[in-house]
C-alpha cells in the first residue's frame, strides 16, 4: 500500500511540473491587442467624388455614388482609428513562431471598386503575391511607388476578375508604400511590405491583434498616411497574452485643412 501511495504522490508531483512547465512554454509567445481612438471632435470629410459629378473622368463608373475620403477613417461611435499601420521594423528569422514563419495565405487580393482601392491599406510579406482585381467596368492603372522594392504600373482591364498576378516583392520596406492610380488620381492605397509576420492594420474601431509574438520588449512604429510617425519606437514588453491601454490620437497631428470638410 506505501508503495501504490508514494507511486501517486510521485504522479500528481510529475503532473505539477508538466503543468509549470506547459505554462511557461505557453508564456513564451502571446497575443498583442491594443486600440487605436481620435483625441478630439471627428472630422467630417468631404467625399473625394461627390454623386452624379459629371465632369469627373468616367462618371458612369466613378460617379454613380460619393468616393469616400479614405485618409481619415473614424468610428462615430468609438472614435476608433481605422488604417494605422503598427509593426516591428525587423526582427530575427529564430524568434518568430514556427507556424508563423511562411505565410499560409499565398496570395493577397487587391481590387478596386467605385473607382475607389479596396483594401484601402494592406499587409505583404515577401513570401506572398498581390493578385490585383477590378469590379469596375472600366480600366484603371495600379502604380506603385516603393522605395527598396522595384516598382510596377500596368493596366488592369475592366470587370477582371481573374486578375494581374505581380512580381513579388523581395526586399521589405521602412514604411508603407503608396499605391496609385494615374487615370483616377484621386485613388490612393497604402501597401506595407515586410519579411515577417509582426505587423497588423487597424480595423473599424481602432482596434489590431498581432498573433503568436515572443515573449520579450519591443519598439514598435505605428505609422498614419496623413500623420506619419505616430510612434517611431512604442516600447511595448510581451509576457503572455498583452493588451496594450487605449491609445489616444490628438486629431491635429491629421492636419484636416478647411477645403477637406463637408460643407
Amino acid at each position: 500500500m506505501r508503495n501504490l501511495t508514494l507511486s501517486l504522490k510521485q504522479w500528481a508531483c510529475a503532473l505539477a511540473v508538466l503543468a509549470i512547465a506547459t505554462g511557461a512554454q505557453a508564456a513564451e509567445y502571446g497575443d498583442l491587442t491594443g486600440q487605436f481612438v481620435l483625441d478630439g471632435a471627428i472630422p467630417k470629410l468631404a467625399p473625394k467624388v461627390m454623386k452624379g459629378d459629371a465632369k469627373v473622368r468616367d462618371p458612369q463608373c466613378c460617379s454613380v455614388q460619393d468616393v469616400s475620403n479614405d485618409t481619415l477613417v473614424v468610428n462615430k461611435d468609438n472614435k476608433g482609428i481605422q488604417h494605422i499601420f503598427i509593426y516591428l521594423k525587423s526582427i530575427s528569422s529564430s524568434q518568430i513562431h514556427p507556424e508563423l514563419k511562411a505565410s499560409k495565405k499565398k496570395e493577397v487580393e487587391f481590387d478596386q471598386k467605385g473607382c475607389q482601392f479596396t483594401p484601402h491599406s494592406l499587409l505583404v510579406r515577401t513570401d506572398q503575391q498581390v493578385v490585383v482585381k477590378s469590379g469596375d467596368n472600366i480600366p484603371h492603372n495600379t502604380h506603385t511607388i516603393p522605395i527598396f522594392n522595384k516598382g510596377e504600373n500596368f493596366i488592369v482591364a475592366a470587370n477582371d476578375r481573374v486578375g494581374i498576378k505581380m512580381p513579388k516583392f523581395t526586399i521589405k520596406e521602412r514604411l508603407p508604400i503608396e499605391v496609385k492610380c494615374d487615370i483616377h488620381g484621386w485613388m490612393s492605397a497604402r501597401w506595407l511590405i515586410l519579411d515577417h509576420p509582426y505587423a497588423a492594420i487597424t480595423d473599424k474601431d481602432g482596434k489590431f491583434t498581432i498573433p503568436k509574438m515572443p515573449a520579450g520588449e519591443y519598439e514598435f512604429i505605428v505609422w498614419h498616411e496623413r500623420v506619419g510617425y505616430i510612434d517611431k519606437a512604442m516600447k511595448v514588453v510581451i509576457d503572455g497574452d498583452t493588451k496594450l491601454k487605449e491609445v489616444k490620437v490628438d486629431v491635429a497631428k491629421f492636419e484636416v485643412k478647411d477645403d477637406e470638410l463637408a460643407k
